[in-house]
């Protein structure tokens, strides 16, 4: 069922809050350091994990993926929680930091962009049998 999928979602969230509060104590932050991310790399993992073994199916899956493409509002959504304002009182850090996480991120993207193969795009609704290879025959 589809709430499995949920289910498993907030298994990953619960853990990932949790361990997101304990390196905010390991720090001395007194805050949660990373527990959305925790949770979405956790929930990443767990999906991986369970589809090599067969253990989704696919109902479950389309929880998941339902998620999945809810990543980037739940992310927004927990990130307003946090107190922004004081982060920038603090210090230039903040807005360093951020800087460089934007400059990381547009790196990572363009070098995984140079490094894909471009294959040619078949029509729409086109599969192997429709478009024949040159001097084959085809059969009805």
């Amino acid at each position: 069922m589809i709430i499995y999928g949920t289910a498993l979602l907030a298994v990953c969230h619960l853990l990932g809050i949790f361990l997101g509060d304990l390196l905010g104590a390991l720090l001395g932050a007194k805050t949660n350091v990373g527990g959305v991310g925790i949770a979405m790399i956790l929930l990443i993992c767990a999906r991986l994990y369970m589809h090599r073994r067969g253990l989704m199916p696919e109902p479950t899956e389309m929880g998941v993926a339902f998620w999945g493409a809810m990543y980037i509002p739940v992310v927004v959504a927990m990130a307003a929680q946090q107190n922004v304002v004081s982060a920038l009182r603090g210090g230039p850090v903040a807005l360093l930091a951020a800087f460089a996480t934007v400059l990381a991120c547009a790196g990572c993207i363009a070098l995984i962009n140079r490094s894909e193969r471009d294959v040619p795009d078949a029509p729409f609704g086109a599969d192997a049998d429709s478009n024949p290879k040159p001097g084959a025959t085809r059969r009805a």
